[in-house]
């Protein structure tokens, strides 16, 4: 008899032992799937889970963004400024020209002259620049 007959014709408690290496088979390919089926469906629900969460996120990103336009409205920073620092507006004595600036600067570069009681004339020297707290020279 033929090897090959021989497995299809082979018994095994009244049973072909073909019938059951199929059946085998296909409790494993069944278990397969559904394992595989298990662990996808588990995937797809971290997969909503960070699609939620990227939704959150955009939303707060919207919410912060208003608050930074509605933060940096220039009115409000010039109020806030002439409340809290004091700071107004440059006045218009104060404005000047690229030309002029040269003249600006000659003049910042010589020492005002102060008379005292006698009739000499005393050059006040600048005072020397006092350190920031906190600034490195």
């Amino acid at each position: 008899m033929n090897p090959f007959t021989a497995l299809f014709q082979a018994r095994y408690r009244g049973f072909r032992v073909i019938d059951l290496s199929a059946l085998i088979f296909l409790i494993l390919l069944v278990l397969g799937v559904y394992a595989f089926k298990a662990h996808a469906g588990g995937e797809t629900a971290k997969i909503a889970d960070a699609n939620v969460q990227i939704a959150d996120e955009q939303r707060r990103i919207r919410i912060l963004n208003a608050d930074l336009a509605h933060l940096e409205q220039p009115a409000r920073l010039e109020q806030l400024s002439g409340q809290y620092l004091g700071l107004a507006p440059v006045a218009a004595k104060h404005e000047t020209t690229p030309e002029s600036l040269m003249e600006i600067a000659r003049q910042a570069e010589t020492p005002p002259t102060v008379k005292t009681a006698g009739t000499k004339t005393i050059a006040t020297a600048k005072p020397a620049a006092t350190p920031v707290p906190g600034s490195t020279q």
